[in-house]
């Protein structure tokens, strides 16, 4: 691999700039290429070891020189390897890409690659102009109504897309913090729950409750069932805009404060401090977003947050306006070892 192919995501610092933006403006290729291998299921085919492309092409149904040419790209920047003539294994990067990997990342692929996501990556400057999220823009309705309600197919992409971060987010959060102490933890808009359901399992006198939405409450159900912690959990439908009627210890919001501007997020806070205890704590989890021109994961999805749901990555400063316009008063920021830090916050 030569230095000028090393990578297409972060050029390196040797490169000629007009050949780093150049690299940047070819991402789109990449990203869709990752995309057909992950509909396909490529790294699937490949977990017993290496295959023809003809023998790929076969199991997919795809023309076998087209799917060469895509993953020969995805081989030059370390997705797959072409170990002989037309013949590919996994690699680290395309190992993330199995359906059953514990840090997969083959529905958050997915998701990006999908033709209405796509769309509305195509629609970036009327956010821009406007401040609006692109998405009600190109679709004719808010992003989470479209995927939930409208294209339930690409809102089941979306969930397991959600749910393989919540697999990634576990361990980092239950490492980092401390809930030895918590009688009673809330997961407000937690989906199926795999972060509380983790926490009760540590912590077996726990009681939890989780707050989701009427239509993934049942769901919800299953999978605490299936974990064996569902006779410590209330299970308590509704909308977090509108009420959270949830008395906890600890109230936990992972990827939620950043899908919204500060007006929803104010409600959704105020809504949770109208019922928490004096002495109860709410803890956002989410990336803290450094200043300057350091990189980090986070400021890239921060353009996601602009075009779809209408939300913002913050920095410390920002969270901390934030919960003092809502009644809050932040006590701390603990870093995990995952992009997302843990903004510990009290009634001010």
């Amino acid at each position: 691999m030569t230095e000028q192919t090393s990578s297409a995501g972060a050029a390196p610092a040797t490169m000629p700039a007009d050949l780093q933006v150049l690299q940047m403006a070819l991402a789109p290729l990449v990203t869709q290429a990752l995309y057909v291998a992950a509909k396909l299921g490529i790294a699937d085919l490949l977990t017993e070891g290496g295959r023809t492309t003809a023998e790929l092409a076969a199991a997919t149904d795809t023309d076998e020189r087209s799917l060469y040419r895509v993953l020969r790209a995805l081989a030059s920047v370390g997705v797959f390897t072409e170990t002989e003539q037309r013949t590919f294994e996994n690699t680290p990067a395309s190992d993330t890409l199995k359906t059953d990997a514990l840090n997969s990342t083959r529905y958050f692929v997915m998701f990006m690659g999908e033709e209405p996501h796509w769309r509305n990556i195509g629609h970036t400057m009327f956010s821009v102009k406007t401040g609006l999220p692109a998405w009600e823009h190109v679709h004719g309705e808010p992003c989470f109504p479209y995927i939930f309600n409208t294209n339930k197919e690409l809102g089941e992409i979306f969930n397991r897309a959600m749910i393989s971060f919540s697999h990634q987010d576990i361990a980092p959060v239950m490492n980092a913090y401390d809930f030895s102490t918590t009688g009673t933890l809330a997961d407000v808009a937690g989906g199926y729950g795999h972060l509380l359901a983790a926490v009760l399992k540590k912590h077996p006198a726990m009681k939890g409750v989780l707050f989701e939405l009427p239509q993934l409450v049942d769901r919800a159900r299953a999978f605490m069932e299936s974990n064996g912690v569902a006779n410590r959990v209330e299970f308590v439908a509704g909308d977090f805009v509108k009420e959270i009627p949830v008395q906890a210890d600890v109230y936990m919001l992972k990827h939620i404060i950043h899908d919204w501007y500060d007006d929803t997020n104010q409600t959704i806070l105020r809504n949770i401090r109208r019922y928490m205890p004096d002495d109860g704590r709410v803890l956002i989890i989410d990336s803290v977003i450094p200043t300057g021109n350091e990189p980090h994961l986070k400021k890239v999805l921060d353009i996601e947050m602009l075009i779809a749901p209408g939300g913002v990555e913050r920095t410390a400063e920002e969270f901390e306006t934030l919960l003092n316009n809502s009644g809050f008063r932040l006590s701390r920021i603990i870093p995990t070892a995952s992009p997302n830090s843990i903004i510990e916050a009290v009634k001010a």
